[in-house]
C-alpha cells in the first residue's frame, strides 16, 4: 500500500469511527421516556409509543394491554409490541432498545442484570402493583400533566433462610441481610422467583429476642409481617421507602 492509500484508509476509518460515536449518542438521546412522552409528542418526533408488557399472570397481561391501547389518540398511537408472564428480562430490555419501547411491569421485577441492561440501553422500565396506576401515569404524560413521582427507595435486602411457628406471635422469618438495611419503620415486598407475592409493612423486627430499629448488612434478624404468614425459604425481602420528587418533562 502506497503512502497516499494508506492516508486515505487512515481517514477512512477515522470517519467511520467518528459515524460509529455519533450514531451511539442518537441512539442515546432518542430514546423514549415516559417524563418526555409529551415534550417528544409536541415536537412530533414520535407517532407510536411501543410499549413492552410484563406481569405475573396472563389476566393481567391482557388487561394491561386493552387499557393501554385505548389511549391511542390521533397524535400517538399506543401499540403493545410484547407482552409475557413472568420478570422484565435482559430480552426485554433488547426487545424496547431496538423497539424504542417502554417496559410496563406489574407485580414483577427485572431479573438480575436487566435493570443494569435497562440503565445501559437507556430503556425506561416501570413497575407497579396497581394497573391504572400504570393507566394513569400513561394518560398523563400523553397530555403533558405529569403529577409529583413517588419513588420507592431501596434501603436494603434479605434472604429467609428459616421460618419459625410461634404461638402467639405467628409466622416468623429468620433473615439473612445480604445488602443495606432493614429498618423497622420501612414498607417491604416479598419476592418468590423474582415475582412479588406481598407488599406490606413489617410486625416487628428482631435481633435474637430484642426488638431494634435497623439491622445492617451481614446480620441474622428475625422478621414478621403485618397481616402475612404465607412465607417460604429462599423469599427475598426487598426493604423500601417512599420519597417525593419532581418529574420533568
Amino acid at each position: 500500500m502506497s503512502k497516499f492509500q494508506l492516508i486515505r484508509f487512515a481517514r477512512s476509518v477515522a470517519a467511520r469511527r467518528q459515524q460509529i460515536v455519533k450514531m451511539k449518542c442518537l441512539k442515546s438521546t432518542q430514546r423514549l421516556s415516559l417524563d418526555a412522552l409529551f415534550s417528544q409528542m409536541s415536537e412530533g418526533s414520535i407517532k407510536d409509543l411501543n410499549i413492552v408488557i410484563k406481569a405475573d399472570v396472563q389476566g393481567s397481561v391482557q388487561a394491561v394491554k386493552q387499557s393501554l391501547e385505548k389511549l391511542s389518540n390521533e397524535e400517538v398511537q399506543v401499540k403493545v409490541i410484547h407482552g409475557g408472564v413472568g420478570a422484565v428480562t435482559e430480552s426485554d430490555i433488547l426487545l424496547a432498545a431496538a423497539s424504542n419501547a417502554i417496559i410496563i411491569g406489574f407485580n414483577v421485577r427485572p431479573v438480575p442484570g436487566a435493570e443494569s441492561l435497562g440503565e445501559k440501553e437507556n430503556v425506561d422500565i416501570r413497575t407497579y402493583t396497581i394497573i391504572y396506576k400504570a393507566i394513569e401515569d400513561i394518560q398523563a404524560a400523553m397530555t403533558g400533566m405529569l403529577d409529583p413521582e413517588y419513588v420507592d427507595e431501596e434501603t436494603g435486602k434479605a434472604e429467609i433462610r428459616e421460618i419459625y411457628k410461634i404461638s402467639g406471635v405467628g409466622t416468623v422469618a429468620g433473615c439473612y441481610v445480604t445488602n443495606g438495611k432493614i429498618f423497622r419503620n420501612c414498607k417491604v415486598r416479598l419476592v418468590r422467583d423474582s415475582i412479588i407475592i406481598h407488599e406490606g409493612e413489617l410486625a416487628a423486627l428482631k435481633r435474637f429476642k430484642d426488638d431494634v430499629k435497623e439491622v445492617n448488612s451481614g446480620y441474622e434478624c428475625g422478621m414478621s409481617f403485618v397481616n402475612y404468614n404465607d412465607i417460604k425459604e429462599g423469599d427475598i425481602v426487598e426493604a423500601y421507602i417512599t420519597k417525593e420528587v419532581e418529574r420533568k418533562l
